[in-house]
């Protein structure tokens, strides 16, 4: 079957890549090698891709930046379908913005300031792609992208490109429906608001020089690794103070480390495995459930060597 759907990939025309190391494409940098992975040019693209691993009967994964991924150190037997740079036009129409869903957040949030057009201030020092935010409704400040949705490109299980729009998104803290439906984020319009370049700018070096301040940059990470549940910081605090209070900060499992720095971060001190990571969570959920009653939930997403994807939890 792999020997088959390379002969199909070599004639489709689409760029692809084969035993691709999956570390090479996350900022945790850990993870085996991908029997394919394909990096769409355009909408029609994607939908070709996800078609030839449909008839291929192949499972297929769709990333972005891989900001928020744990790759196993098996690998992944299936077809990644990267969102990246090919995909990452955006044009302005008065304060709104339509992008594709390969563009980087930093980089959409500075063509936005560039205009003065406020709302994504938030979304600067998030080293992730668009598609990948909308997936997750991400976000920092108190703020997350679906505030500014209006509509979403997508790419249905059918393979049908249709238009969602942002009420039929079903947006929540770290929620969109795109976590339960098997749709594929294209493109996104945003609604912003008329300011200054100037303006928009020092809001993003504040923003800019908090997070370099609080966060551990200098070491590979996928962000924040446990979500901010609401009962759990009314009674507690957020994530990151549970854990430190918890006495939990520099806890490590091989070269996967709590960071010194902000204890919600797990850090790879260099040559960390996805088993590491696993170790490491599994550890401080137990310690924290034990001493605060409550069982910390994660943000970041795993993909299985066998093609399965979902949120971390649903496989401890």
């Amino acid at each position: 079957m792999a020997n088959t759907l390379g002969e199909i990939l070599t004639d489709s025309g689409l760029i692809w890549k084969a035993g691709v190391p999956l570390r090479t494409l996350c900022h945790w940098k850990i993870g085996g090698p991908a029997d394919y992975v394909i990096e769409p040019r355009s909408a029609e693209e994607a939908a070709a891709a996800q078609r030839i691993a449909g008839e291929a009967n192949v499972p297929f994964l769709v990333i972005g930046h891989g900001s928020n991924m744990l790759f196993d150190d098996a690998g992944y037997r299936g077809v990644i379908i990267k969102l990246g740079r090919k995909m990452s036009r955006c044009r302005f129409s008065g304060s709104r913005v339509r992008a594709e869903a390969g563009i980087w957040a930093p980089m959409l949030a500075r063509a936005c300031a560039g205009r003065g057009l406020a709302g994504l201030e938030h979304i600067v020092g998030i080293p992730g792609n668009l598609g990948g935010l909308v997936y997750m409704n991400g976000g920092s400040l108190r703020q997350s992208i679906g505030d500014a949705v209006v509509c979403v490109d997508i790419l249905d299980g059918q393979g049908n490109i249709a238009a969602v729009s942002a009420a039929e998104c079903d947006f929540s803290y770290r929620h969109s429906v795109f976590q339960e439906k098997k749709s594929i984020v294209l493109g996104v319009e945003l609604a912003l608001q008329q300011s200054t370049p100037g303006e928009v700018r020092r809001k993003m070096l504040d923003i800019l020089r908090e997070r370099r301040e609080k966060f551990p940059l200098d070491l590979p990470n996928c962000g924040s690794v446990f979500s901010n549940e609401p009962r759990l910081y009314e009674a507690y605090g957020p994530p990151g103070m549970v854990i430190e209070q918890t006495g939990l900060k520099g806890a490590r499992v091989g070269d996967a480390e709590i960071s010194e720095r902000h204890a919600n971060f797990i850090v790879n001190r260099g040559r960390a495995s996805s088993a590491d990571v696993f170790a490491l969570i599994r550890h401080v959920r137990r310690k924290v459930l034990e001493r605060t009653g409550f069982l910390l939930h994660c943000e970041v997403c795993y993909a299985a060597p066998d093609g399965r994807c979902g949120r971390l939890d649903a496989f401890l």
